[in-house]
Formats: C-alpha cells, sequence, structure tokens
C-alpha cells in the first residue's frame, strides 16, 4: 500500500485512514458532516495526490490525444484544462480524466487513481506516431483547496493574481514559496484550486501548513475522502466505479457535453454516433428520497414492482438534509407517470427524479 507525501500529517491529526486506489488515504479527521459544511461555508483542504498524472508531449501529441479522448483537445491552449473521457470502441468508459495544455505539443493528463496503470498500459498500446507518454505519477503532490474562504486563504501565500485564473484554467506559480501548477479546477462545486507540486515530504509538509495557517481565520479544516464523496454527489459529478465505468457510455451517462462527434474520429466514435441515432435505452438520474431511508450503491429501483434500474451513487446531503442519489433507469420507465421506488432491503421507499445538481450554484 503506497503513502502520500502527507500521509505522517494525516497519522498526526488522528485520520481514519482506508485503503483507496492503491493508496492509505484519510476517509475523515472529525466527521464527514463537518468537513463536508466547512467546504460548503468556508474552506477544507484535500490530499489528492493519490490521482494518477500522464505527462504527454511530441510533435503529434494533439493529433493522438484526439484520437484517444473524446473532448475537442484542439480547442485548448496553454494555460487552459478541460474535462473529457477514453472510451473502448464498444463506448464503454475506460475512464474520465483532466487533460491540461502546458504548452505547444506538450499536455499533462488526470487520470482516476485506480486506473492508473490500465490507463497507461491503454494509451501506450494506441500510441502512433511522434508522441511520448510518461506516468509521472509518482513525482507529484496534490491538495484541493476548496470553497468560499479558498481564494482568500491562498491569497495570503502568493503574489500571484489568483482571482484573475477563470474555471478551469491555470497558472504555473507560487504558493509558500513553492513553484507549483496552480488550477481553478475541483470536485465540489465550490471554488477552488487544485495544486501540483514535487512529491516531497518536506515540501508536503510547507505548504500544508502555509494553508492552515493562512486560513486560520476561516476555520480551515483537513477534509477525507468520505465528505469528498458526499460534496461530488451534491453536484452530481460522475464517480468512475459508480455512475461511469466499462459498461456505461457518455451518452447515458449524460457526458455528451463532452462527446465532440464534429471533432473528427475518435476511438469509439462509430459506435457512439449509433447510440445516438438509436437513443439510449437507460439515463443517469438524480432522484431525492421521501422518507428517512438513505439510498446506497446498488439498490434496485422499481416501478409497479418491477426493476427498471439501480443505484450507482448513494447518500445523505448536509446541505438539503435528506437522502440523494444517481442511478440509471430504462427511458421507458421514465416515460411514464407511475412512482419509482427504492428496494431498501425489501422494503419500498418512494423517490422523486429532480435535476442535477442537487445544488444550485
Amino acid at each position: 500500500m503506497k503513502r502520500t507525501p502527507f500521509y505522517d500529517i494525516h497519522v498526526s491529526l488522528g485520520a481514519k485512514l482506508v485503503p483507496f486506489g492503491g493508496y492509505e488515504m484519510p476517509l475523515q479527521y472529525s466527521s464527514i458532516i463537518a468537513e463536508h459544511l466547512a467546504v460548503r461555508n468556508s474552506v477544507g483542504v484535500f490530499d489528492i495526490s493519490h490521482m494518477g498524472e500522464v505527462e504527454v508531449s511530441g510533435s503529434d501529441s494533439l493529433a493522438y490525444l484526439q484520437k484517444i479522448t473524446t473532448n475537442d483537445v484542439a480547442k485548448l491552449f496553454p494555460g487552459r484544462v478541460h474535462y473529457s473521457a477514453m472510451c473502448y470502441e464498444n463506448g464503454g468508459i475506460i475512464d474520465d480524466l483532466l487533460v491540461y495544455q502546458r504548452a505547444p505539443n506538450s499536455y499533462l493528463l488526470v487520470v482516476n487513481a485506480s486506473n492508473r496503470k490500465k490507463d497507461y498500459d491503454w494509451m501506450v498500446a494506441h500510441k502512433k506516431g511522434n508522441v511520448t507518454i510518461e506516468d509521472k505519477s509518482d513525482d507529484y503532490a496534490m491538495l484541493a483547496v476548496q470553497g468560499p474562504s479558498s481564494l482568500a486563504t491562498l491569497e495570503k501565500l502568493t503574489n500571484e493574481n489568483l482571482s484573475a485564473i477563470s474555471y478551469y484554467h491555470f497558472i504555473s506559480g507560487t504558493i509558500a514559496g513553492v513553484p507549483m501548477l496552480i488550477s481553478r479546477t475541483g470536485y465540489t462545486g465550490e471554488i477552488g484550486f487544485e495544486l501540483y507540486f514535487p512529491s516531497d515530504p518536506a515540501l508536503a509538509s510547507k505548504v500544508w501548513n502555509a494553508i492552515f495557517e493562512a486560513g486560520k481565520e476561516f476555520n480551515i479544516q483537513p477534509v477525507g475522502l468520505g465528505a469528498r464523496d458526499s460534496l461530488r454527489l451534491e453536484m452530481g459529478y460522475c464517480l468512475y466505479g459508480n455512475d461511469i465505468d466499462e459498461t456505461t457510455n457518455p451518452l447515458e451517462a449524460g457526458l455528451e457535453w463532452i462527446t465532440k462527434f464534429n471533432k473528427g474520429d475518435f476511438i469509439g466514435k462509430n459506435t457512439l454516433l449509433e447510440i445516438k441515432q438509436q437513443g439510449v435505452r437507460r439515463k443517469l438520474v438524480g432522484f431525492l428520497s421521501q422518507d428517512k431511508r438513505i439510498p446506497r450503491h446498488g439498490y434496485q429501483i422499481k416501478q409497479d414492482g418491477v426493476v427498471v434500474g439501480y443505484v450507482t451513487s448513494g447518500g445523505y446531503s448536509p446541505i438539503l438534509q435528506k437522502g440523494i442519489g444517481l442511478g440509471y433507469v430504462s427511458v421507458d420507465a421514465l416515460q411514464k407517470s407511475a412512482q419509482l421506488m427504492l428496494d431498501v432491503r425489501g422494503e419500498h421507499s418512494p423517490i422523486n427524479l429532480t435535476q442535477v445538481p442537487f445544488l444550485k450554484k
């Protein structure tokens, strides 16, 4: 089991550590709800060093990335990042990822920790032309600083104009005297930044301590995987392995917006075009519990006693103070007016469909 450069800090703070993506990661420090509310109301810090980073460079790197990802890489420019996916020929999702353009013919791909080796092997197997692919995951430490007070916190530690960084843009700058990539991205729905810098325990400690000192007046909190999941769920963001995987495609998952059919050929395009023309058979939808039962991954969704779908992600929303979830439901069932029900250990619990995100930001 690997450890991030922040491991000793997590231990010193009494974090509950769990295996995740091949790493020992903090599930929570105080409580999931308290950490969730800290991010929604003030500022929280996540260790996300478990994420995978793959550097792609070379004169044919743009053409290569256009071929293996669904979004239009040609629209990127140095300092711009976008959300994308990689698909198999059958349209199944290999992974969802971020693509950063750092310079002409120089890209950084950020992939899910559990998919790091699978993604890298697949990328290498499909390499063509003058392209260099390097797994640099072990070289990067990553922190996410998220919440309404994240900007005010980090502004104390840099001369960079952080407020000028637009959403899904990034710069190379310095925080607490440490050179790093400063990205206006995150997985919470709040204003926030993701920081990439060399994976060194001494640097990690320096950056962590500086951020917490700067955020002291805002009651800054460390945040674990538990609250990271509840925060992303309130925003309806997909989680690989739950809401999307090799058995799902971007169209049924509501990710057509990152599937650019007009950009040219890409792996999976023909199958996805056929699905688009025929219409999807199921859709990923958001729903609210109508009683006190909390939806959980794997629960069946029924209509008139017949299974019509299943829950992919579910939990308690600390902001809405009720159960919320995402799940795949057949299009036929969505076209009917009959009540949808969760099968909760043999008992039926009513749910109402709703638009995502659950929270309007």
